[in-house]
């Protein structure tokens, strides 16, 4: 999957919790969102206007339900439910072990979460 279609995939299924992810649909949008937010965070300092500071905020927003979203297809692809999502709340451990988890490559074949979205 390339980066414009796995950007394209997580704004369409902008609420979508159902269905499977892959690896680059996942890690591609969380290059976008931490290349955009560095480039915000950076004019803001730069500028010290509290503008970009407001739109960091806004952005922010916009992309926590894709990002979500994409979260839990990424865990559905490798098997988990979407309560593992919770993991990354433990300090360092759970962190940890959540990007692992997503960094897994897909389990083949169909799973109980939908078809493998390696094979369409």
């Amino acid at each position: 999957m390339s980066f414009i279609d796995a950007i394209k995939s997580c704004f369409t299924q902008y609420v979508g919790f159902r269905g499977r992810a892959r690896r680059s649909e996942y890690w591609y949008f969380f290059l976008l969102n931490c290349g955009v937010s560095v480039l915000l965070s950076v004019l803001a300092t730069a500028t010290k206007a509290n503008f970009f500071y407001v739109l960091s905020a806004i952005y922010g927003l916009a992309v926590m339900l894709p990002g979500l979203g994409v979260c839990i297809r990424r865990l559905h692809d490798i098997g988990k439910r979407w309560p593992f999502i919770f993991m990354g709340l433990i300090p360092v451990a759970g962190s940890i072990i959540l990007i692992v988890n997503l960094a897994k490559d897909s389990e083949p074949g169909d799973n109980q979460f939908g078809p493998n979205p390696k094979g369409m």
